[in-house]
């Protein structure tokens, strides 16, 4: 019963570090998958086995070799020089990119809250700075509680979707991309999310003793994943075309069903940010150390302190930039872990 409930806290984190703002929101599935009308369900599939695939095989290789942070990983994929350079790009868009992400927790609390945007980003990085003073359990016990509550919403707008009148929209909807185009969407979307999540699941990996932990772990959350993308589909798809114009597409739908499931996502929204952004400066805070030898606590002072400042500025015009490259070094990325040694599902004798 215990090996069950780690193998859960295990698969909820996955869960929680790829469902991130743009999952929740539902712009990630609308861009990558909706768009693509009738394959997309396919593709979903597709993502769904790389998910399972690919996250689990990442947690394994830091398991076995012992890898403390995503350098480690790296180092062990492309080489020591070349690990080097990729992990410092790694750590340069993961600070842009958790930049946004507080900047987005400042958002939610203007827009739906009605407070300040510095009281968001205020509360973001103290709960932030609290919470990882206790360390990967921290992080284990935070998705454990909001995932649950992630999935339960999902189901909820997957029962409400069935009674849509549209809501076999998925099956017929039109697309005008090329098939090179619909089936590299998946793969553009699973590596860079996979790419960006080492971070976390790195460490993750490292640090759990039972292998068979990790491996189940890595497959239920893998499947979750899938779940919650073709949930999210469904119900999009029943609203399209219309539904384009909204930014938060899933909070169109989930405001649709009442004021509490409007209340219950807004916070839901600002977890899975928060949630997200503590994952990410804990994996940081972990790579920077292998350099800067100084205490933990000062070097994640420091971390998010910058997170503050550039969210005061934006940092999307050069995201714009950074994001399409990155895409594509993820995409070489996958491609090393895919053809890695490492990793191998089956037990350690």
């Amino acid at each position: 019963m215990r090996q069950g409930f780690k193998v859960l806290q295990v698969a909820f984190t996955y869960i929680g570090t790829i469902v991130g703002a743009g999952f929740a929101t539902g712009q990630e599935i609308l861009q990558f998958f909706t768009e693509y009308g009738k394959w997309a369900s396919l593709t979903i599939v597709l993502s769904s086995l790389l998910f399972v695939w690919l996250g689990t095989k990442m947690m394994l290789i830091a398991h076995d070799t012992g890898a403390n942070s995503y350098e480690d990983l790296n180092a062990e994929l492309f080489g020591k020089k070349a690990g080097k350079w990729i992990s410092f790009f790694t750590l340069f868009v993961l600070i842009g990119v958790n930049s946004v992400i507080l900047a987005g927790a400042g958002s939610v609390f203007v827009e739906n809250l009605h407070l300040s945007y510095q009281t968001g980003l205020l509360i973001t990085l103290i709960g932030t700075y609290i919470l990882l003073g206790r360390g990967i359990k921290a992080i284990l016990q935070l998705n454990s509680v909001i995932v649950p509550f992630m999935l339960l919403l999902s189901l909820m707008i997957l029962i409400n979707t069935i009674h849509h009148p549209s809501a076999f929209n998925f099956i017929r909807l039109d697309y005008d991309r090329s098939m090179f185009a619909t089936w590299l969407s998946p793969l553009l979307y699973t590596s860079f999310n996979l790419a960006m999540a080492q971070a976390i699941l790195v460490p993750l990996g490292s640090q759990l003793k039972d292998r068979n932990v990790i491996k189940y772990g890595g497959i239920i959350g893998g499947i979750g994943i899938g779940c919650m993308l073709m949930t999210a589909h469904f119900a999009i798809s029943a609203y399209m075309p219309g539904i384009r114009q909204f930014e938060i597409p899933m909070g169109s739908i989930a405001f649709a069903l009442g004021a509490a499931i409007q209340i219950i996502y807004v916070i839901l929204i600002f977890m899975e940010i928060f949630s997200t952004f503590v994952a990410d400066i804990y994996g940081i805070t972990l790579q920077v150390r292998q350099h800067i030898q100084v205490s933990p606590k000062l070097l994640t002072l420091f971390i998010m302190t910058t997170c503050y400042l550039v969210s005061q500025f934006g940092f999307s015009s050069l995201l714009s930039i950074l994001y399409p490259v990155y895409g594509l070094l993820a995409i070489v990325w996958v491609f090393h872990l895919i053809k890695s040694p490492l990793g191998s599902f089956r037990s350690k004798s």
